[in-house]
């Protein structure tokens, strides 16, 4: 069975050099990620508040970690120290519970808005017109210790390609909508917040799909690290 380090390599030759990989961790011992490290991934994604503390504890300090799950309001302050970009921002009670937290920690915490697009009703994100009208309202102004960088999605589980990819470019759609109408201001379309720049979609089994759809950032974990741990 071929290592994280190699795996990684592998992915990376299918993937444009525009697009980012985040390598999902979750579940998987620190040595694995040490050896994907070892082979100069620094971008790691945790999707369990009390995991990630523990690996970023033990683990090099210049590991770039990125919170990819449904994240609860009360847990915020454990990774807002150190948190290099909070994927799932699906309500706006987190998103200023993360403008708090940050602004204890003398930090301004980039984050990605994510957005309902998949036909789940156990999907979190906002609905896209709920999260187009959100940024227009200007509300997320309010919130200076955080960096809205982008769009977050996941498509419904499914073999349907089509479908999928309908998926993809409903979020790239909001994405580029947002971008024109809600984040710019002045002649010289002066950015107001954020370098609005990610769209993150696009796991182990869709993400070359996601990357023909509009994906800059795919997060992948099985085909690096295995089938998950379970603990």
């Amino acid at each position: 069975m071929a290592s994280p380090r190699e795996r990684i390599s592998e992915i990376l030759q299918t993937l444009p050099p525009e697009v980012r990989l985040v390598a999902v961790s979750k579940y998987h011992p620190v040595e694995m990620i040490q050896d994907a490290y070892d082979g100069g991934q620094r971008i790691f994604g945790e999707s369990h508040v009390q995991e990630m503390v523990q690996k970023y504890d033990v683990l090099p300090k210049d590991i770039q970690w990125h919170f990819i799950g449904h994240l609860q309001t009360n847990k915020v302050k454990y990774i807002a120290p150190f948190v290099s970009l909070i994927h799932a921002v699906d309500s706006e009670r987190l998103l200023r519970e993360i403008d708090k937290q940050a602004k204890k920690c003398g930090r301004i915490i980039p984050v990605l808005m994510q957005v309902h697009v998949a036909q789940e009703e156990t999907k979190f994100g906002f609905l896209p017109d709920e999260l187009l009208a959100f940024m227009q309202s200007g509300a997320w102004q309010q919130c200076e210790n955080v960096s809205i960088e982008g769009l977050m999605c996941m498509a419904t589980n499914t073999d349907d390609e089509v479908q999928i990819a309908r998926e993809f470019d409903r979020a790239k759609e909001l994405f580029e909508s947002i971008q024109c109408s809600s984040l710019r201001s002045g002649a010289d379309g002066t950015m107001v917040n954020g370098q609005w720049k990610t769209r993150s979609w696009g796991m182990s089994d869709d993400y070359p799909i996601a990357v023909q759809h509009g994906s800059n950032m795919v997060r992948i974990g099985s085909l690096i690290f295995g089938e998950r741990i379970y603990v």
